[in-house]
């Protein structure tokens, strides 16, 4: 991740804002890995495969924003970039779904360790 500092302020989004989606876009991403789970949809930039991951991290950091008060609206930005794996949506028409499905998945997994750590404080 970016020095939190090298974030700045846009038409769509506060520096905070783009510094935590771009976090939970990241996390979500690192929450693929095999022994997390075991996502795996792609590994190179610029296949079906990649794109299907890259819609299910910006899916993933948009319900982890609107979960943690980050930010309530979509961001048009955001829908963009989903805009651009536009390919992938027109050749499956459940493709939507299973992002959304894995995405869900990936939010639920990385609250659950700020759901953890709030019992064991309490």
């Amino acid at each position: 991740m970016p020095d939190r500092s090298r974030f700045i302020g846009t038409k769509t989004s506060t520096p905070t804002e783009g510094w935590y989606s771009t976090l939970l876009h990241e996390l979500t991403h690192w929450s693929g890995a095999e022994h997390r789970l075991a996502r795996t949809f792609g590994e190179r930039f610029g296949d079906d495969a990649y794109a299907m991951e890259e819609m299910v991290a910006e899916l993933g950091a948009a319900f982890l924003c609107g979960d943690l008060g980050i930010t309530s609206e979509a961001r048009p930005d955001h829908a963009d970039y989903i805009g651009h794996w536009l390919r992938i949506l027109k050749a499956d028409r459940k493709a939507i779904f299973a992002a959304a499905s894995a995405a869900n998945k990936a939010s639920e997994f990385l609250m659950s360790f700020s759901q953890t750590q709030q019992r064991e404080a309490a």
